[in-house]
Formats: C-alpha cells, sequence, structure tokens
C-alpha cells in the first residue's frame, strides 16, 4: 500500500512539475505566438485579465497590446453602396461561399444556416435575405435583468437571432440588464450609458434597411434616419474595406458574435463558439475578417462575444455558448432578431 501511495504522490508531483514547465516557457520562452495570444485572449476579457497579470508586467502587458490591434477605417458608411435585392438569384456562382449565399434552402427560404469550421473553431453563418425583417429584441426588463437569448426570440414571435449589445458584467455577476453604451429602438434612444473601453461605434439599420456603421452620438445616427442600433466594435469592414489588422488584432482568439451586410441587402449574422478545448477554441478577430470577406460582407461590426456569443433558432439555442449555467448560455440585454 505504502508503495503504491509513492507512486500516486510521484505522478501527482511530475505533473505539477510539467505544469510549472509549460506555464514558465509559455510565460517567458522563444514562441512570442504564444506569450501573445495568450495576453490579447485574457485582456479583451471583462474578468479575466488578472490570468495575464498573474504572468507579466504591467509594461510587458502594454508591449504587445500595442503591437497587435485592429485599426479602424475612418470612412463614413456609404449606404448608397448597398442595393437591396440586386443579387436575388445566379445561373453562375463567383466562389463556393457565393453559392452558399445565394443557393436558398427550400425549408426555410427567409434564411439559410451555413456550418462553418476551419483551425480551431466552429460555428454558423446566417444569411438572412429580406433586411427589412431584422428588428432589435429588448429585454423585458431593461436595466433591470437580461434574459437568455432564446427567451427574446420566442417573446418577439422572431424566426431567429443573435446576441448583440455588451452589459455590465462586474466579476462575472452581470445578469445582462444593464447594456453598455446606447441603444436605439424604433428611432429612439432606450438607453445610453459610458461604453468601456472598446473600439467601434454605433451600428444598426436604417429605416431603408442598411447597415450603418458610425462614430457619433445617438441622435446624429437618428437623424441619419437609424431605427435600431446598439454600440461595440471594433468595425471589421467598411465599405468593403477591411480594418487595418497587426498581429492577432489585439483580441487573442475567443468565441465572437458579427453583424454584417452584403452589397445585394443580404444580411450576415456570424456566431463562432469558442473557450472549449476539443470542440471550437475561439477564432481572431483577423481570421473573422478574411471569413467574412470570402462571404462577401461589405460592412461588418464585431458585437459582444465570449459566453454571449450564441445563435437562437426559435426556443432552441444552436451552438454552444461557454457561460457557467447548466446550458452555457447568459442572459443579455438585447439581440437582433428575424420576425
Amino acid at each position: 500500500m505504502k508503495l503504491k501511495k509513492k507512486k500516486k504522490t510521484a505522478c501527482i508531483l511530475l505533473f505539477l512539475d510539467v505544469c510549472i514547465i509549460l506555464c514558465f516557457f509559455l510565460a517567458y520562452g522563444p514562441i512570442s505566438y504564444l506569450r501573445e495570444l495568450y495576453i490579447t485572449t485574457s485582456m479583451t476579457t471583462m474578468t479575466h485579465k488578472y490570468l495575464a497579470r498573474t504572468i507579466y508586467t504591467e509594461d510587458m502587458i502594454q508591449n504587445v497590446l500595442s503591437g497587435n490591434y485592429v485599426k479602424e477605417s475612418n470612412e463614413e458608411t456609404n449606404v448608397d453602396d448597398i442595393v437591396i435585392g440586386s443579387t436575388d438569384t445566379a445561373d453562375e456562382f463567383d466562389s463556393i461561399y457565393d453559392e452558399q449565399i445565394l443557393t436558398r434552402d427550400p425549408e426555410h427560404p427567409e434564411y439559410k444556416l451555413i456550418p462553418l469550421s476551419g483551425n480551431g473553431y466552429r460555428g454558423y453563418l446566417v444569411a438572412i435575405y429580406d433586411p427589412s425583417r431584422i428588428k432589435l429584441g429588448i429585454t423585458n426588463k431593461l436595466g433591470t435583468v437580461g434574459q437568455f437569448l432564446r427567451e427574446i426570440v420566442v417573446q418577439n414571435n422572431a424566426i431567429l437571432g443573435i446576441n448583440a449589445s455588451g452589459f455590465v458584467d462586474t466579476n462575472e455577476m452581470g445578469n445582462g440588464g444593464e447594456p453598455t453604451g446606447i441603444v436605439i429602438k424604433d428611432s429612439k434612444v432606450i438607453w445610453n450609458s459610458t461604453k468601456t473601453g472598446y473600439s467601434g461605434g454605433i451600428a444598426g439599420f436604417t429605416n431603408e434597411h442598411k447597415l450603418v456603421l458610425m462614430k457619433g452620438t445617438p441622435e446624429e445616427a437618428i437623424r441619419l434616419g437609424v431605427k435600431d442600433a446598439v454600440e461595440f466594435g471594433p468595425f471589421l469592414i467598411v465599405n468593403g474595406k477591411a480594418a487595418e489588422i497587426k498581429g492577432n488584432g489585439g483580441w487573442g482568439i475567443a468565441p465572437r458574435t458579427i453583424l454584417a451586410q452584403r452589397k445585394d441587402g443580404i444580411v450576415l449574422f456570424m456566431v463562432i463558439d469558442g473557450r472549449q478545448p476539443g470542440y471550437s477554441i475561439g477564432i481572431s478577430m483577423n481570421d473573422a475578417t478574411k471569413l467574412l470577406q470570402r462571404y462577401k460582407a461589405h460592412n461588418a461590426v464585431n458585437l459582444d462575444g465570449g459566453a454571449s456569443s450564441s445563435i437562437a433558432i426559435g426556443n432552441k439555442t444552436i451552438t454552444k455558448p461557454c457561460g457557467y449555467s447548466a446550458t452555457g448560455e447568459r442572459r443579455i440585454p438585447n439581440a437582433w432578431i428575424l420576425k
């Protein structure tokens, strides 16, 4: 018995030694990519920045962040670029990605669900053919408590939806009731709070059902005809031009939710699962932008990611959120929905 206990103890100590060596190698080894990935992934979470600060000095963290960032376009969205319905059907396709978008699913012609997979990630792209049916669904207790995405979809009699705004999440205990930034619903500002530290700006749809990405005030957005909008970022593509992305973009690899629109008006909802080794780790801003370009996104904005990232069709969450609840879902303040 004593010999078995000694062997067990030796195995545990060996495992701990290996973990310590791996941590030291990650922190101070020669592979800068891993170090930068670890720091940027940790520092762009709301509550896990300590994972980087426990190992690295503040100077080293800032040095890494300064070399990994997204430089957004200064252009204003040109809504005249968007011609809704200009590519309803096609006899020939530019690429397999265009074919995936434009070949409709006869079972639900309003949208098409396209599975995505790549190096370390899995998720879905939803192509929505009629942008006039995109609305912003709001939690029924805004300012108090959020709802699960599937609940917002159902209460709005919607077909499907994705999460939208970020929210106050102190110590990862936020209940999704308080959005960060502005929220515009039916051309009225229904929420206006401080947006914490993220790039981007106002992202929403005009009365002509065109996605607008803009820096400015909610009042300016409404004057431009914006009907429904949230505030987040960064803006990944503006007027067909991708943002300048240095390194991994400074956001590491994580679950993502992205809203986009093609020149033909087709709206794209993209959600990538993450933080689940063996299934999906997530995607960088760089790779997400390249993926959007394959599907001809003309304007695209990053929305709240992490454990909030999800797609619900009816009352069913079809992605695999990585939150701490039994289902992985988090309560959120609002959602982009297909009515």
